[in-house]
């Protein structure tokens, strides 16, 4: 019998602090007992031990932290959005961040961004990997293996001076003279004088713009979730929005929104007249919003159908990807 002895948990506690430093290790080789040995992990904030952060875990190799307290404790404040499930979170540098639950998506001042691991909910809190939740914050973060601790460090702007302008901040920063300017939304023709300061935590997320979408796109969308799937609960919304996502990436359909909805005979509330007159309401813009933003919750399905109402050999010879309400979600 193997004994849980303090070099075991030393080991385990390394490994973790691994992952949280490089959020690529493989989720097998940290345990769903690993994951729990993750609350003997002490957070610093500031050089402080904070209390009350709740639980942390690892999930896909990534340490996943509560973001409004990890927020709270850098300096932010957030609020939550209880009907959209999204956290807005105004940071101590005056970046405004908006996060949604499964969406991988982040709004990160004016723009969209697409992150490689989603926040997503867990007993009624919103989590996400620490170290991108840290970057977001402006903060460092390092792993203090000794004291089986990650210490995160609030980052102060960086000011210009004669001495040290944007060729130096930038390399101090360990990125380029571009990539600062962008975190500051300021371009290579901006006036940067003395005085001047620079947020030099560049989230890496900044380098993948996510694709953009029109307010007549999301309006469509929505209006078309709502007569389609109105009725049903917001799972089926989002996986009725994704089958006309799904096609406009599929070759074998139209590639915009709208010629997806009004070609062929899968939506005729676009021919006789229900869609023009339909008002979505909050569950179906927030299932066409989600969408857009790449959440996801049917694969790659293209077709939709009620198996009380659609029958015959044709549906039966799809490949069925999900039942969700009163639908089946097939390719």
């Amino acid at each position: 019998m193997t004994r849980d002895g303090k070099p075991v948990r030393r080991l385990m506690m390394a490994l973790i602090l691994g992952v949280a430093l490089l959020c690529l290790a493989p989720l097998s080789s940290v345990s769903a007992q690993d994951a729990a040995a993750a609350n003997g992990i002490a957070i610093k904030v500031n050089g402080t031990t904070a209390k009350k952060i709740g639980l942390l875990f690892v999930s896909e190799g990534r340490l996943y932290a509560p973001v409004a307290r990890i927020a709270e404790l850098l300096g932010a404040a957030s609020k939550w959005d209880n009907v959209n499930e999204e956290l807005t979170i105004h940071t101590a540098v005056n970046d405004t961040i908006v996060l949604g639950n499964g969406v991988p998506v982040v709004y990160f001042n004016e723009g969209r961004y697409r992150m490689d691991a989603y926040p997503f909910l867990k007993s009624g809190r919103l989590y996400m990997p620490l170290r991108q939740l840290a970057e977001l914050l402006h903060a460092d973060m390092k792993a203090n293996a000794g004291q089986d601790a990650i210490e995160l460090t609030t980052v102060k702007p960086a000011v210009v001076t004669e001495d040290a302008g944007l060729d130096e901040i930038s390399k101090t920063a360990g990125g380029s003279k571009t990539a600062l300017l962008k975190r500051n939304d300021l371009d290579a023709k901006s006036q940067v004088k003395p005085g001047t300061k620079l947020k030099v935590i560049m989230p890496s997320f900044l380098e993948k713009p996510a694709k953009p979408f029109t307010e007549s796109d999301l309006m469509l969308l929505a209006k078309i979730t709502m007569v389609e799937a109105g009725y049903e609960p917001f799972e089926g919304q989002l996986a009725l929005a994704n089958v006309i996502l799904n096609r406009v990436k599929d070759p074998k359909f139209p590639d915009t929104i709208h010629d997806v909805i009004y070609s062929g005979r899968q939506f005729p509330p676009a021919h006789n007249g229900l869609l023009d007159k339909s008002k979505p309401n909050a569950s179906s813009l927030r299932a066409a919003k989600d969408a857009l933003n790449g959440r996801n919750n049917i694969k790659d399905a293209v077709y939709f159908f009620n198996p009380e109402v659609s029958r015959g050999p044709y549906w039966s010879s799809l490949d069925e990807i999900a039942t969700i309400g009163h639908h089946r979600f097939a390719r």
